[in-house]
């Protein structure tokens, strides 16, 4: 957890309040400049669509900085990438591609293991699925849209994580929107982590259930809200909830933290709440053979009902996945909305998910997979630990791949986004909504396919263009020989 510094608190309060007085004073001088050609253009007896804070902080705050967000690339999302240039004439608030692109070390893509590149396994299976099954099935799972290449993806998945079954969608976020309704309704109980994905949120929202919440990687909390809500039982009639379900993640994708899974399903047990966990960030990245962090964490699988993952991370590839056991799969082919009425994974992604999981497994014949999950585990933890000891405040575990540079002030992210760009390294910076308010930050995403070189390049732009926007929050560590002078002296 982010653990704000009074000062650092105060000045991001009184940066974006100060944005906010400034946003409003033009709001209001637009009206009264704009109102005598507003007045005819106004839509007789309509609501206006766009109102209130959001479009507020949208057209004053966002439209500001845009170019930082939403940068088209050229290329391959390899460790390195093309990004496309673009440029605005009218402060930002249009941007304009041009033909022209600048080389730049990619520290922002999910692609952990490097398979989102051409490789010399995957690529030729993914050409050939290609031209047998063409782009896409153009129908639903239950009617026409399951080829041989899902069929035998599920029971690799379902292999891979070490449950009886699986189930495939074509997109990862719907995996969870979709699924969390049709696992639990009116009657039931969601109690989830206070820093879950947005998929989840919505998925809990629209199931029906009541939906509690508990402090972020908290299995104590997690305990006080379990028995207070079994105690209580459902709102006004206090009957016994249907079901309780549990829902965290692996690797949370804005903290870098790994959940502590261990101590969660202990009290989940005890208590005879289900457990749903996601390891969209998790699983292929992380544990001796990529299974995610039941293996890192030495969690028999067995002991979690519901695993989600998605495939845009590891594997290079598009959709996510549920494995449970073989009636909850089956339950699930038969109620859910993805499956019903979603159009199925295009058949290459699907082809481009059973190769690199056969790579990862090392049933290409080579030892690759092993290589690039010793690589990703290597880099991150090289590169975690790099920019520690230069006074960096970074969030997350080691093993973790993900690992967010605090940033807080609203003036430093386009200034972090734009220097580094500028020294041509990628990065992405992440502020609200996606974060609270006052915890804006930098999100570096790290890959197996970069090398030492490409590594110490990052963190030789990110040091300098840390201290030029000033962003390191700690004293840094100085440099081993200057504490051997010392201690000969």
């Amino acid at each position: 957890m982010v653990r704000l510094p009074y000062l650092t608190a105060l000045t991001t309060l009184f940066s974006y309040g100060l944005l906010f007085a400034f946003g409003q004073m033009r709001d209001f001088f637009r009206k009264l400049i704009d109102w005598s050609k507003s007045k005819g253009k106004d839509l007789k007896g309509y609501a206006p669509i766009c109102l209130g804070l959001e479009d507020f902080y949208t057209r004053r705050l966002y439209l500001r900085i845009q170019d930082c967000f939403s940068r088209p690339i050229a290329s391959a999302p390899d460790a390195w990438i093309d990004v496309v240039e673009r440029y605005s004439n009218d402060h930002n608030k249009t941007l304009h591609r041009t033909s022209n692109t600048t080389k730049c070390l990619n520290l922002g893509s999910y692609n952990y293991l490097g398979f989102a590149a051409a490789d010399e396994y995957c690529t030729p299976l993914v050409i050939e699925s290609l031209k047998k099954y063409s782009a896409s099935t153009c129908s639903v799972r239950v009617d026409g849209g399951t080829t041989n290449l899902h069929t035998e993806l599920e029971e690799l998945v379902a292999r891979f994580v070490g449950k009886p079954a699986a189930i495939l969608f074509g997109m990862g976020y719907v995996t969870n929107s979709a699924i969390i309704p049709a696992l639990v309704g009116k009657g039931g109980l969601i109690i989830s982590d206070s820093l879950n994905h947005n998929s989840i949120v919505n998925g809990a929202r629209g199931s029906g259930a009541s939906v509690r919440v508990f402090q972020h990687n908290s299995p104590s909390h997690l305990e006080e809200v379990l028995r207070e809500q079994i105690a209580e039982g459902q709102p006004r009639t206090h009957r016994p909830w249907k079901k309780i379900i549990v829902i965290v993640e692996g690797i949370y994708s804005m903290e870098g933290e790994l959940c502590n899974l261990p101590e969660i399903i202990a009290v989940c047990k005890k208590y005879k709440a289900y457990t749903y966990l996601d390891e969209a960030h998790s699983i292929g990245a992380v544990g001796k053979s990529g299974r995610g962090v039941c293996e890192l964490l030495g969690v028999d699988t067995a002991d979690v009902d519901i695993m989600m993952g998605t495939f845009t991370k590891s594997f290079g590839s598009c959709g996510g996945y549920i494995a449970a056991s073989k009636e909850i799969i089956q339950y699930l082919k038969h109620t859910c909305p993805a499956h019903l009425y979603a159009t199925s994974m295009s058949p290459p992604a699907v082809q481009q998910v059973i190769s690199a999981i056969k790579v990862i497994l090392g049933e290409d014949g080579s030892n690759r997979g092993a290589q690039k999950l010793a690589s990703i585990r290597q880099n991150s933890n090289f590169f975690r630990s790099e920019l520690q000891k230069m006074g960096f405040e970074v969030l997350g575990d080691n093993d973790s791949p993900v690992m967010p540079i605090m940033l807080y002030n609203p003036a430093k992210i386009p200034a972090f986004s734009r220097e580094c760009l500028r020294r041509n390294v990628a990065v992405v910076t992440v502020a609200f909504p996606a974060t609270p308010l006052l915890l804006a930050r930098a999100r570096i995403c790290i890959s197996a396919s970069h090398t030492r070189e490409d590594l110490m390049k990052g963190l030789d732009v990110i040091s300098k263009v840390g201290d030029l926007v000033g962003i390191k929050y700690f004293p840094a560590e100085p440099p081993k020989h200057v504490e051997q002078d010392k201690k000969t002296l």
